[in-house]
């Protein structure tokens, strides 16, 4: 008696997003700082950055930059305001070669270039990381599920303020969106 054995495909080409890791999140001047178990993820995002640079997967940066009066300031302090120090890319992390998209909402794709560019590289699958886990992650993950993309959370690569918020979220991930939180 054979076993019909179905093997997990292995993605021919990935992409990996990497949300807001801006100035205004991960130093503790930022009007948004995330606290410093937040600045934890750094070297593992730093590392899959350079894992997909070197395999010749893309590499897109989601960043906020706001408008100096923008609507988000009614929920959260402003932060990361479009040409400011703050909603520059963390020095830590390489951007060679990497497209950047500029967001201003907790949305990744509302009013940006995301899902065109996603469109064109049609990959397999997406890895997400960055801040914040509550927040931008879950948008982000949501609207490539909704778009039919295979989405891996790596844990250790996501941070946001709130530890239960953080946990919740990524349940909620696994749970009702069906991304493979690792």
């Amino acid at each position: 008696m054979s076993k019909n054995i179905t093997k997990r495909k292995k993605p021919r080409r990935r992409a990996l997003l990497v949300v807001d890791m801006l100035n205004g999140f991960f130093d503790p001047a930022g009007g948004l700082y995330c606290g410093d178990h937040a600045r934890r993820i750094i070297p593992f995002v730093r590392r899959k950055i350079l894992t997909y640079r070197k395999a010749g997967w893309p590499v897109i940066f989601a960043c906020d930059a706001h408008d100096p009066d923008d609507r988000e300031f009614k929920i959260w302090p402003a932060h990361c305001v479009r040409g400011t120090w703050e909603a520059k890319i963390i020095p830590e992390l390489p951007t060679r070669g990497a497209s950047i998209v500029r967001k201003r909402t907790i949305n990744n794709f509302h009013g940006t270039r995301l899902a065109a560019m996603l469109r064109k590289l049609d990959p397999d699958l997406v890895e997400v990381v960055g801040v914040c886990t509550n927040i931008c992650i879950w948008y982000a993950v949501g609207e490539l599920r909704i778009r039919g993309y295979r989405v891996r959370v790596p844990e250790k690569g996501v941070a946001t303020f709130d530890r239960k918020a953080h946990e919740l979220f990524l349940e909620q991930m696994r749970s009702v969106l069906k991304a493979d939180v690792s």
